[in-house]
């Protein structure tokens, strides 16, 4: 008799649209994706429903964008939110990722890239593009006064262990395995750097790590 394949498991995303073809389309997006369970939700239902994970916010160039966010901030602070849209500019998406989003992604990208950017922002990490992150690392490091607080700030032996493999894009599941340390204790040791550092999320926290060269060069 085979051994039963694990399970993984379910990853309950709410898509927030207007527009029931777009959530029909998600859907046919996901099809070949057994742990994710979409629904289509208004933001009063996603903040009273407490098992939802993952929310995809659809941008139609509106300020009420970031009214949405802030609305399911409030409400729901663990909650990841990935914005998606078309046309965005850089400095939309920047904002967006600065209020709270943990990514964004065109309604034009490859299915896969919808797929990967669910999974990594799952994992506890930021999606963002390449471009985005450039032009964020460029503006930090013309005037990183303005974003990070003065001075230098000392780390642990295990936070810079922790930072490294952050700066490298792993996961903290994978930080997790290769320290030998349970994936609970990676998420507070990430949330205690981002605390001593003064930002709000990973993307930031590397960025600051990079720029004041708080790891080593590879």
């Amino acid at each position: 008799m085979k051994p039963a394949v694990a399970r993984k498991p379910l990853i309950r995303i709410a898509v927030v649209e207007s527009d029931p073809l777009r959530f029909v389309g998600f859907r046919a997006l996901f099809d070949s994706e057994p742990d994710f369970e979409l629904v289509s939700a208004t933001l009063p239902e996603i903040t009273a429903e407490r098992n939802i994970d993952l929310v995809l916010l659809g941008s139609r160039g509106g300020q009420n964008l970031f009214d949405q966010m802030a609305s399911l901030k409030a409400s729901r602070p663990d909650l990841k939110i990935i914005v998606t849209g078309a046309g965005i500019d850089d400095e939309t998406i920047l904002k967006a990722i600065a209020s709270g989003a943990k990514g964004y992604v065109d309604e034009a990208a490859a299915p896969s890239e919808f797929v990967q950017a669910i999974r990594i922002v799952q994992q506890g990490s930021v999606w963002a593009p390449r471009r985005v992150l450039s032009m964020f690392i460029e503006r930090v490091t013309s005037s990183p006064g303005r974003i990070f607080p003065a001075g230098r700030v000392t780390f642990t032996d295990r936070e810079k262990e922790v930072l490294e493999m952050l700066v490298a894009g792993r996961s903290n599941k994978e930080i997790g395995a290769a320290l030998g340390i349970e994936e609970r204790t990676v998420k507070a040791h990430v949330a205690k750097l981002m605390r001593k550092v003064g930002v709000q999320n990973r993307i930031a926290l590397s960025v600051h790590a990079i720029t004041h060269s708080l790891v080593s060069a590879k």
